[in-house]
């Protein structure tokens, strides 16, 4: 039983071993996430762009009569729109509530608020998939919600 104890407390430990993250790794992440909403601000997809991974997905909730789908966004369509000038800044807020990492995969989960401009648009929570490959954090799938009332 002394064995069973001791193996369980040893393995316990090299898990949460595995489940720590540095700080220094934390900051990359949201780092990756702050240069992919500077380039929506700036009008410059190719910053944008320099933040996705190779097949890079984009999901939106959406709530339409009463019915919830998940919606697939073309991201080629989202750095157009981004990329194309535009009079109004394209300003999303977030904050960062939560960055979870282990290894190569970091999920983190932002509320934000949408701005058109000075306008308020609508609200939600992003929920963020990055993977670390050799050129650093790069993000591999957005899903968010999309809501005009009920905002944090």
């Amino acid at each position: 039983m002394k064995n069973l104890l001791l193996a369980t407390l040893l393995l316990g430990g090299n898990f949460a071993a595995f489940a720590q993250t540095s700080t220094a790794e934390t900051a990359a992440v949201k780092q990756t996430i702050t240069t992919f909403f500077d380039g929506m601000r700036r009008g410059d997809s190719t910053m944008v762009r320099s933040t996705l991974a190779p097949g890079a997905v984009f999901q939106v909730i959406a709530n339409r009569e009463g019915k919830i789908q998940v919606q697939t966004e073309k991201v080629a369509g989202f750095l157009k729109s981004v990329g194309t000038p535009h009079k109004e800044v394209y300003d999303e807020r977030i904050t960062f509530e939560q960055v979870l990492i282990d290894a190569n995969l970091a999920s983190v989960w932002t509320p934000y608020q949408f701005y058109i401009g000075s306008t308020f648009s609508h609200c939600g929570y992003n929920s963020f998939q990055l993977v670390k490959l050799a050129e650093g954090w790069k993000i591999v799938h957005i899903i968010d919600t999309r809501r005009k009332e009920k905002c944090k």
